[in-house]
């Protein structure tokens, strides 16, 4: 039986060796088996007697969205098939290192691809060489003809509606992976300022009783929560997933103020300076979430929506205008629960050398808080509705709206997301729409966020329309996969969801 587990093989490798047995190792996904994997495994097993094959857990495949494509099972089954290959296991890590002390090969076969070990942007080659190196395998490189499973599943299976497959060729023609990856690693050049409203995000998940019997009033079970550090929070931890020196501004409140959870949450790279707003909380949002379906339910606001007294702002006001010009780029994530004042604008019009704005409409700001408070910005960032909200009309035409408020503004970017349709960006006699990325949709709040958080650090560097939009396609489709703000956008897996996709 070629199928075994993965103790199973150990003993059995243990057994053939003892036979004087040479064994071969030979790792991968080996996600749509192609005849570069055969000719690579024909030629890995030139190497000795025995070739053993372990299959990376479907838990731990991260070549992008909607990958692996063939669940781990099927991709043992396909490799078992071969007359190469004497023995396939699932592994149970996401890399090779434990399966290779476990194992201890005579040699470890990799594909020609992974030669240059310098060149793996994740490290896993390198590391997999060191312990190659002390359990006594060699490592050795096949030559074989190289095809790529994410070229092949993008061409033949790919599950984008047939307009972004024609939209993603286009754009592999026009952009290199190799361009893309120089803008992310430039952002970390950038000095960052964010400023905004901290908002602590708490999910109750609970499940539904029914009705009940005395009032018209749903009742639920309560089961788990979730503490997430949201509003401006999130966007200072994905902008400094990116960039290296991040300045997070916002107010705490001076009661139920959550500071230590925030500081806990807070990448090390960044540099906090809270201000308290007297008398009032932290801003907390809690939502009551259906566990199983995961449906927002209600929502509770705990909130002071005030602001600092006339003459805090003031000294607010003042401190800011004499940090701005230290800065390459100044954020400001404004959800209208009284962080961002009108003289605060003001200030950050005046001082910002590149300001990036997004000004969100929610259920605690009632329609009241629009980009109309910003008289300038270098980057505009809203969701169709809060842009309609702005300039009062329900069917406006998205384009006709960002050309609008990025002419009033005076804007070199004006982003609008558009949901399940993408997004578009406006320039000054250029106007660009991407359709959406994002397949498995677990969780959309705070994927707007993310898409502001990259794109302001993309077009600071004056990244061309059609890439702000890619990328920030792209995280928006990395952020829906995440619950809430659990945790900040990866940069290396920006990457490898890049490279899955113009591949």
């Amino acid at each position: 039986m070629k199928r075994l587990d993965l103790d199973q093989l150990a003993r059995e490798v243990k057994r053939l060796r003892a036979e004087g047995k040479t064994i071969v190792h030979c790792h991968g996904v080996f996600d749509l088996l192609h005849i570069g994997h055969i000719r690579y495994l024909r030629a890995a097993k030139e190497y000795g007697d025995v070739l053993v094959v372990t299959v990376t857990p479907d838990e731990y495949v991260d070549k992008g969205p909607g990958r692996p494509a063939f669940n781990q099972d099927l991709r043992a089954e396909g490799l078992a098939a071969l007359d190469c290959v004497d023995f396939v296991a699932i592994n149970r890590w996401p890399t090779a290192e434990k399966t290779l002390r476990l194992l201890r090969p005579d040699f470890y076969a990799k594909g020609s691809e992974f030669r240059d070990i310098d060149s793996d942007m994740t490290g896993k080659i390198g590391r997999e060489a060191r312990v190659a190196r002390e359990v006594g395998a060699e490592l050795v490189f096949t030559d074989e003809i190289v095809f790529s499973s994410s070229n092949l599943i993008n061409r033949y299976l790919s599950s984008f509606p047939e307009e972004t497959k024609e939209y993603l060729a286009l754009f592999r023609s026009r952009y290199a992976q190799e361009e893309i990856f120089q803008l992310l690693d430039r952002m970390a050049e950038l000095k960052v300022l964010v400023i905004g409203d901290a908002i602590i995000d708490e999910y109750q998940y609970c499940s539904a009783l029914g009705i009940s019997s005395k009032d018209p009033t749903l009742a639920v079970r309560y089961e788990s929560r979730d503490t997430f550090a949201g509003g401006v929070l999130a966007v200072a931890n994905h902008v400094a997933s990116f960039a290296r020196e991040v300045q997070l501004v916002t107010l705490l409140g001076e009661y139920d103020r959550h500071e230590k959870f925030i500081r806990s949450r807070l990448r090390q790279n960044i540099t906090p300076f809270f201000i308290t707003q007297p008398g009032a909380p932290t801003v907390v949002k809690r939502r009551f979430v259906d566990g199983y379906s995961f449906t927002k339910l209600m929502e509770v606001y705990v909130m002071d929506d005030a602001g600092l007294p006339a003459d805090e702002d003031a000294e607010l006001a003042e401190w800011l205008a004499g940090q701005l010009s230290r800065y390459d780029l100044v954020i400001a994530a404004d959800f209208g629960h009284g962080a961002i004042s009108g003289r605060l604008c003001r200030v950050l019009e005046e001082h910002s050398p590149f300001l990036a704005v997004n000004t969100q409409a929610n259920a605690g700001n009632r329609g009241f808080h629009t980009i109309n408070r910003y008289q300038r910005a270098d980057l505009a960032c809203l969701a169709a509705h809060e842009i309609r909200l702005a300039y009062q009309t329900r069917q406006g035409n998205e384009r006709l709206l960002a050309e609008r408020a990025g002419s009033r503004l005076g804007c070199r970017y004006c982003i609008v997301t558009l949901g399940r349709r993408g997004c578009l960006v406006w320039q000054p006699g250029n106007i660009i729409e991407a359709p959406a990325l994002a397949q498995d949709v677990v969780d959309r709040v705070g994927a707007g966020d993310t898409l502001f958080a990259v794109a302001a650090l993309a077009a600071r560097l004056d990244a061309p329309a059609e890439i702000v939009a890619f990328l920030g396609n792209v995280v928006g489709a990395e952020a829906v996969r995440i619950i809430g703000n659990l945790r900040p956008i990866d940069p290396l897996g920006v990457k490898k969801h890049v490279t899955a996709l113009l591949k």
